[in-house]
């Protein structure tokens, strides 16, 4: 499948489809080729917790796919971009809801690595660590108090 231009000409069209393709009602239809358009294809993603977990493309979507089944919801909360030519480093804070009510399950931080080869914009890592005691999101990447 190719990429749609919309999803990959900006870092913010990247960042949105990123976002777009994990949040799924439950049983609807998951958009993984879509999603695969957006990373390099050596894509690694790194979950940082209790123990640290790496995963390749189809690794990745077979770890999320139960999740994806009963629905998943990840609102980005705020993002902080650094970019110098043709890299980029994106911090974006996230929140995880409960399909059933909506309520809070956890929050984090995915760091994002993106390179433009002169067409497109490419994800070329994600790390990411859910928030916990020791490890409070940084305010600056908390959505702003009303």
């Amino acid at each position: 499948m190719p990429a749609n231009p919309e999803d990959v000409s900006t870092i913010d069209g990247v960042i949105r489809a990123f976002y777009e393709v994990v949040n799924v009602a439950p049983d609807a239809p998951r958009q993984w080729a879509r999603d695969r358009t957006l990373y390099a294809p050596w894509i690694h993603f790194v979950a940082i917790g209790s123990k640290l977990t790496v995963f390749d493309h189809p690794s990745f979507v077979a770890q999320a796919e139960p999740l994806m089944r009963e629905g998943f919801r990840e609102p980005e909360l705020r993002r902080i971009v650094h970019r110098y030519g043709n890299i980029a480093h994106v911090a974006s804070s996230y929140e995880l809801l409960r399909r059933s009510d909506g309520s809070r399950y956890t929050r984090g931080v995915n760091y994002i690595q993106l390179y433009f080869d002169g067409q497109r914009w490419w994800i070329a890592s994600v790390v990411w660590q859910d928030e916990d005691a020791e490890h409070p999101i940084p305010p600056e990447l908390l959505p702003p108090s009303p």
